[in-house]
């Protein structure tokens, strides 16, 4: 089916999702938007969450998108159901291929879950985590300082190693084998946060095991594109293209991103 592919985050953070979609997937054109302007989503309420994420969700459906992927774990907390129930194509989240990646990996079923506030207050990670195995221990820890420091474009100096070093410090004393990422924004922080923890410790995203569930369900619903689109990925942001612009960039190693400004009353 030769239609696009849409992607939702509150900020940059679902980039790190859209990278490993793009390499699966090299045949597909994918939309995204990062509510940039209203980011970070995890210190608010969830009815306020769940309005963005369908106000994001309902543009794309304007621009006849064929699958949705939200690509943010505070937003598929509160509005993956209502969204899954209410749209009109599949719509995939990143928490339960999240549980599922640390399930498969975890050898002594300790797992920790570093979140946004919001994230780790809906317990939507216990949830699928105890719905694969009743068993693991789990160690919740929210992280809030981390999305407005990837949004700042401040992801990979100094000041990040020693912020991330000094939020995570409360873990040594924890007992944990494998790590979740459980932000999508917290993947660009990764290699700071693997130093924090030690090289003991297995630290994982949910970008590829959301990658093969969008593969799934592009076969299941015979959804694939039918030809290699020619269309270049169109990126929105609500907020500073300019910003946005240098992390597409980095990140995606896409030298001129087609990026346009969107708003949301």
């Amino acid at each position: 089916m030769n239609a696009p592919i849409g992607v939702i985050d509150s900020g940059v953070g679902g980039l790190t999702v859209l990278k490993e979609l793009i390499h699966r997937l090299p045949n597909e054109q994918f939309i995204y938007i990062g509510d940039t302007a209203r980011c970070p989503y995890g210190p608010r309420a969830a009815h306020e969450v769940r309005k963005f994420t369908w106000q994001m969700a309902e543009a794309l459906q304007n621009q006849s998108i064929k699958m949705l992927v939200v690509a943010c774990n505070t937003a598929t907390a509160v509005a993956l159901e209502s969204l899954q129930k209410n749209c009109p194509f599949p719509v995939v989240g990143v928490i339960f291929p999240g549980a599922r990646a640390a399930i498969k990996a975890t050898t002594r079923s300790e797992i920790c879950i570093l979140g946004t506030t919001g994230t780790i207050r809906s317990g939507a990670y216990e949830e699928a985590i105890k719905s694969l195995s009743s068993s693991t221990s789990i160690v919740p820890f929210a992280c809030p300082s981390f999305v407005p420091l990837v949004e700042s474009d401040e992801y990979e100096g100094e000041f990040a190693r020693e912020l991330v070093a000094k939020t995570l410090e409360p873990l040594k004393k924890a007992s944990f084998d494998t790590l979740i990422l459980g932000c999508t924004h917290y993947p660009l922080l990764q290699k700071h946060i693997e130093a924090a923890v030690g090289n003991h410790i297995k630290v994982l995203s949910s970008a590829e095991e959301t990658a093969e569930d969008v593969m799934e369900l592009l076969t299941y619903y015979h959804l694939h594109q039918e030809t290699s689109s020619t269309e270049p990925h169109v990126f929105y942001t609500t907020g500073s293209i300019p910003m946005f612009k240098s992390i597409v960039t980095k990140w995606l190693e896409i030298d001129e991103p087609n990026i346009q400004s969107i708003e949301f009353k």
